[in-house]
């Protein structure tokens, strides 16, 4: 029979903030405790920083993000319009999503899909539905809608998040929703 030797509670957090430091390749470390465990978790984000295999991409913060979509929702109230709004990072993933007074069940998921849209192609989803003509296909890639109402964010011309608004009468003003949600950012 084999024995095991048992690993304290501190090695295990201090190896498995290690592990987190390396596995985020430079974006941030998280250690239990200031002692000498945490500089070796310090290091290896250094040296995973000059690491030519690894990438690194911006996001949007979960406060920008709110403030991004609450300006959307703002705009689309003032003129009497109940719509959601969703934020979606780089990967399409929801980062927030609001929904306005007596705005509609079906309209969460159409605004995370042309935030999804949006983001996916760095376009404008107007633009992108514009592009059906050519590629009816588009539309049967899952998650997506080619559907005027999505706006990509973007840093360093690259995108970010994409800002996705449902529910309004067209799709012209669910995107002009959208924009004042980018806007918003760029104050």
């Amino acid at each position: 029979m084999k024995h095991v030797k048992k690993v304290s509670r501190r090695t295990r957090v201090v190896t498995g903030g290690a592990l987190v430091a390396v596995t985020l390749g430079g974006i941030g470390a998280y250690s239990a405790s200031a002692t000498s465990a945490a500089p070796a978790a310090q290091a290896a984000v250094k040296a995973d920083a000059s690491n030519k295999n690894l990438t690194q991409s911006t996001h949007l913060t979960v406060d920008a993000a709110s403030r991004a979509a609450q300006a959307a929702l703002d705009a689309a109230r003032k003129d009497n319009q109940r719509v959601t709004v969703a934020v979606v990072d780089r990967n399409g993933n929801t980062v927030v999503t609001l929904r306005g007074d007596g705005a509609g069940p079906q309209l969460y998921e159409s605004a995370v899909k042309k935030a999804y849209t949006a983001v996916s192609w760095n376009a404008p989803t107007s633009e992108l539905a514009k592009r059906l003509e050519q590629a009816p296909n588009l539309k049967d890639i899952p998650g997506t809608l080619f559907l005027a109402g999505g706006a990509p964010v973007t840093a360093k011309n690259a995108p970010v998040a994409g800002i996705g608004v449902a529910g309004a009468p067209s799709g012209d003003l669910d995107e002009k929703y959208a924009q004042a949600g980018v806007a918003a950012l760029n104050k």
